[in-house]
């Protein structure tokens, strides 16, 4: 049976979105892996998110917390709200209770992404202050650590991401994910596909 990656996100303006489709592509290079796209539900009016100038979103399914149990590995994206995950992706997490009680989650292989919008803006306690979320759960955290290698390292240009995940910088909207940030999406879900894989494999 093919492994099954769930890729689940909120993005308001687009970004961590960007990064999604990136991460299922590389979770479909590895052999043996399917990999769907999920948005969180919004929490926010229409009426509210046109102030805030958000674009429609896009035709992504909506998913609810009980079909987290049919993944064999789940990815999390989402922007930072002052150092910590957007309410949205928490107010999802929320609604997990039942899973909790059933422990439908446990065991299963879990990682982060994310979008800030400075360079100071959360990169690392943004993913830092989830993973309570996953522990709760009994799930598997895995980082995508250095193994992106010499790029991860790179200073001559301004990059998002972290050993956490692969991460982008908003800046005040206008800046989109550069093409080192879209390669460490694609190799963050490659990588992940591949641990997943093995775990499901050794069960």
């Amino acid at each position: 049976m093919a492994v099954k990656i769930y890729v689940v996100y909120y993005s308001m303006y687009g970004h961590v979105g960007k990064l999604a489709e990136e991460i299922k592509k590389g979770a479909l290079s590895v052999e043996g892996v399917e990999a769907k796209i999920w948005q969180v539900p919004e929490i926010l009016s229409e009426e509210v998110l046109g102030k805030m100038g958000a674009p429609p979103k896009p035709d992504v399914p909506v998913i609810t917390p009980q079909e987290l149990a049919e993944a064999d590995g789940i990815l999390f994206g989402f922007p930072t709200r002052f150092g910590m995950m957007a309410a949205q992706m928490k107010a999802f997490f929320d609604a997990t209770g039942g899973l909790w009680r059933e422990q439908s989650l446990a065991g299963k292989p879990a990682g982060m992404f994310f979008s800030t919008g400075t360079q100071g803006g959360g990169q690392e306690t943004t993913p830092l202050t989830a993973i309570t979320q996953l522990t709760h759960h009994g799930m598997v955290f895995v980082p995508v650590g250095y193994t992106f290698g010499a790029k991860l390292f790179g200073m001559d240009q301004v990059q998002g991401g972290s050993p956490y995940g692969a991460g982008t910088f908003a800046a005040d909207g206008s800046r989109w994910p550069s093409e080192v940030e879209l390669e460490h999406a694609f190799h963050q879900g490659k990588y992940f596909a591949g641990i997943a894989k093995k775990l499901k494999g050794s069960a």
